[in-house]
């Protein structure tokens, strides 16, 4: 007589880990340290995490631009990195251009300030927007001729509860702290690599 008894997996294989004195791991680690403490930083203050299909993406966009109206002042004093943000015609809100500012690639004493234009689907907030510098920006990234900036956050990470201020904000972060992990210009990942 036979018996149904379970059948025993082998054991799953123990994950590596890798040396703590690696050069790679440190920065991958303080990388991780400085996305982790900005995880708060990136997180939307808009009420909705999901937005209900009644809700149409130009009122969710009017609503973002109204609550970045009534912030202006405060953002001012506190010198976020975003310098504007704002819709290119107030008659469309699918085209909005942004100023940010930051150190960049390779630090510096002196701020850099850098247009980025950015295009709204109209599946959007469920949907990322399309971000892109207009000025020219050497980052692992950033396509340096189109402009096209690679972020997780603008394609499978992306969340409705985002709204475009954290999304700029997200992308001046990207500049003063470049992933190399899965870069989009593998020659300057390569520099930083080695810096």
């Amino acid at each position: 007589m036979k018996t149904n008894s379970p059948t025993l997996q082998p054991p799953s294989p123990t994950p590596q880990i890798p040396n703590p004195t690696s050069t790679k791991h440190t920065n991958f680690k303080t990388h991780a340290a400085l996305l982790q403490s900005s995880k708060q930083h990136l997180l939307p203050h808009r009420p909705h995490h999901h937005v209900p299909p009644s809700r149409s993406p130009s009122s969710v966009l009017d609503a973002d631009l109204t609550a970045l109206q009534s912030l202006a002042p405060a953002r001012r004093d506190r010198r976020q990195r975003e310098e504007r943000l704002e819709p290119v015609d107030t008659d469309d809100l699918f085209k909005w251009e942004a100023v940010v500012k930051g150190r960049g690639l390779g630090g510096g004493d002196e701020d850099g300030r850098w247009l980025l234009e950015i295009e709204v689907p109209e599946q959007y907030p469920n949907a990322p927007p399309k971000v892109r510098f207009r000025t020219r920006v050497v980052g692992s990234n950033v396509d340096f001729e189109t402009g096209e900036v690679c972020l997780d956050l603008l394609k499978d990470n992306w969340s409705p509860a985002y709204t475009l201020e954290k999304t700029v904000e997200a992308v001046a972060l990207m500049l003063a702290n470049p992933g190399v992990d899965s870069p989009l210009n593998v020659d300057v990942a390569a520099l930083v690599e080695e810096w």
